[in-house]
């Protein structure tokens, strides 16, 4: 069953949170830690950021009807970006999503994938997919960087419950 349209929005406010605290851990790297390559799909904690948060910013397109964007550019990949556009792209989530109702996240969304291949999907299913694609990259950078000797914020959904409790 589905989830209501305010699980969604609690669940995005939890990925814009833990999205926002792993940056913040990321800015406390070196650049060379930044840019370290762990032989993953995103090779770096830089790199798995910037997917994240490119990812994000497609699936909020999509949400919208906008043209198909590219994934990420070269300006992406700067902490700066993730500083100061993430927090942003999350408020644009929020505006968008304001207003929704159960019906309206039930309804179905026609897109096109990276690919240019057509699916048609429930967009509670796209919107728990986001946060879901979201904790695993967090997950992978938080492994980053307890490798190289880091503590990783605590970034468990219990603990964001807990700190709006």
């Amino acid at each position: 069953m589905p989830l209501s349209a305010d699980d969604l929005r609690d669940h995005l406010a939890y990925s814009a949170w833990a999205s926002q605290r792993l940056v913040q851990a990321a800015s406390e790297l070196t650049e060379a830690e930044l840019v370290r390559d762990f032989q993953t799909s995103e090779h770096s904690v830089l790199g798995t950021l910037v997917h994240t948060f490119a990812g994000d910013r497609i699936w909020l397109a999509r949400l919208r009807r906008e043209p198909r964007l590219q994934y990420s550019s070269e300006a992406d990949y700067r902490l700066s970006v993730l500083q100061n556009d993430w927090p942003a792209l999350y408020r644009q989530w929020d505006e968008l999503l304001a207003g929704w109702k159960d019906d309206a996240i039930r309804a179905d969304l026609t897109y096109q994938d990276m690919r240019g291949r057509t699916w048609t999907q429930p967009i509670w299913q796209l919107l728990l997919h986001v946060v879901n694609h979201g904790t695993h990259h967090r997950g992978q950078v938080s492994g980053f960087l307890r490798t190289m000797g880091h503590v990783p914020p605590a970034l468990d959904l219990v603990a964001f419950y807990r700190r709006n409790a």
